[in-house]
């Protein structure tokens, strides 16, 4: 049998995605990605959690979500975890894990003020994106193979 790594999340963005730039010009985005789940507890009080996941998004996914993702929006990433490491100033050494997002599907259009308006039509009606062409519902990418070494993380 073999290995797989692979996530699914279906969430609302905790704030705008960050875009920066590698070395040698590969687009990255970074964002956050809150997970909530309900229940009652022993006494029928209704109980919440919130997972933030860290997704990170490269070249024309990075572009897309730049463009399309905003704070709050309901969005469905697909992807694989991913750690890395990197040792600071003071030789501490840190650990981030990350979702290395290869899909992404936008779950709710846009208003004219940016914000999200409920699940995405799926034919007819107004451009939700103001005369600009929309994104596909989905969009597939692979990260660059092999990862990605401390060098090329412009963060």
């Amino acid at each position: 049998m073999g290995n797989l790594n692979k996530v699914m999340l279906i969430g609302r963005l905790g704030a705008d995605p960050e875009l920066r730039h590698t070395k040698n010009g590969d687009s990255v985005a970074n964002f956050r990605l809150a997970t909530s789940e309900t229940w009652r507890d022993k006494s029928g009080n209704k109980q919440e959690r919130t997972e933030w996941h860290s997704i990170v998004a490269w070249r024309h996914l990075a572009d897309l979500a730049q463009n399309y993702l905003k704070k709050g929006r309901q969005v469905y990433i697909e992807g694989k975890l991913q750690t890395r490491d990197w040792t600071d100033a003071q030789n501490v050494r840190h650990y981030r894990t990350e979702v290395v997002a290869s899909r992404v599907e936008f779950l709710e259009r846009m208003d004219s003020a940016g914000g999200s308006t409920g699940p995405r039509a799926s034919s007819g009606g107004q451009d939700p994106y103001h005369n600009q062409a929309p994104p596909p519902e989905s969009y597939d990418e692979q990260p660059p193979s092999g990862g990605y070494v401390e060098d090329d993380i412009p963060f």
